[in-house]
């Protein structure tokens, strides 16, 4: 059974995170809305099929530019959000 989860993002370019994640925590798909097109279908192909613990490490706190966050930052906060919601 996959589990659907949206996240709206805060602070970048991107504004909304559509991810299918499977029982066991592993991504199955990731769709973002608005930022770099090609960037973020690049990600979202690394993503897939990563546990959702690798995918924060790897990801919690870059930032882009001057902001104090990025798309993969939002990913990062969105998957750990996600995580939390499970454990209540």
């Amino acid at each position: 059974m996959s589990n659907n989860y949206v996240y709206k993002t805060n602070g970048t370019c991107s504004k909304l995170m559509e991810f299918v994640i499977d029982d066991h925590d592993v991504i199955e798909s990731l769709v973002v809305t608005g930022g770099c097109n090609g960037n973020l279908k690049g990600i979202s192909s690394i993503v897939r099929g990563k546990h959702i613990d690798e995918v924060i490490s790897a990801f919690k706190g870059i930032t882009c530019g001057p902001r104090p966050t990025s798309c993969p930052d939002q990913i990062a906060r969105a998957l750990t959000e996600y995580k939390e919601s499970k454990q209540h």
